[in-house]
Formats: structure tokens, C-alpha cells, sequence
């Protein structure tokens, strides 16, 4: 376990309910702990962002700008190969691309 050190900072009311109720259901040892595990992953969250720009801008520096269509067309053969797991596949409706009827 690493060192701990104390911090002040200022948080929405409904993240501080959010925390009390993880505690209460005993999703979580204290509001503290809670928050501990929101900032872990926050930083893992970045680390894993700069890493991808990181990868797209080595990509594009070798083979050029990923264009608007390309990332449409990357998109929808995702779509194609998706597997629905709920409800049906959309087919052009109004589920917003989510496969979700």
C-alpha cells in the first residue's frame, strides 16, 4: 500500500451522496477510500489517452491523416462485426447507432 496524504478539495454534492451510498452498500471501505479509487482510475484513464494519441500520431506521422471517411468506415465495419447482445440490431432507426431497439 502506498503512503497516503490528506487533501481538501471541493465536490459536488450529489459525488459526496454518490460515495455515502457506495459505503453503505458496502461498495466501498469510506468516502475516502472512494475517492481514492475515482482518482486511481482518473489517472489511468489519462495514461490511456496520451498512450492512444501517442499511437495515432506515430500512425499518422508513417502513413498520413486518418481522414473523416476512413474513421466512418472503420466505424461501420465495427457496427457489422458487432454483436448484439440486447434487443435487436439497428437498422437505420432512431437508437442512435446503439443497436438497442
Amino acid at each position: 500500500m502506498s503512503a497516503k496524504e490528506r487533501l481538501s478539495a471541493s465536490v459536488d454534492a450529489g459525488l459526496i451522496a454518490a460515495a455515502q451510498e457506495a459505503v453503505a452498500q458496502g461498495e466501498a471501505e469510506s468516502v475516502s477510500a472512494w475517492v481514492n479509487e475515482a482518482l486511481h482510475l482518473k489517472a489511468e484513464q489519462d495514461r490511456r489517452l496520451a498512450a492512444l494519441d501517442e499511437f495515432v500520431a506515430a500512425y499518422e506521422a508513417e502513413h498520413g491523416e486518418i481522414s473523416e471517411q476512413e474513421m466512418r468506415d472503420a466505424a461501420r465495419r465495427a457496427r457489422a462485426d458487432a454483436l448484439v447482445v440486447r434487443g435487436r440490431p439497428d437498422r437505420g432507426g432512431t437508437s442512435g447507432g446503439r443497436g438497442v431497439a
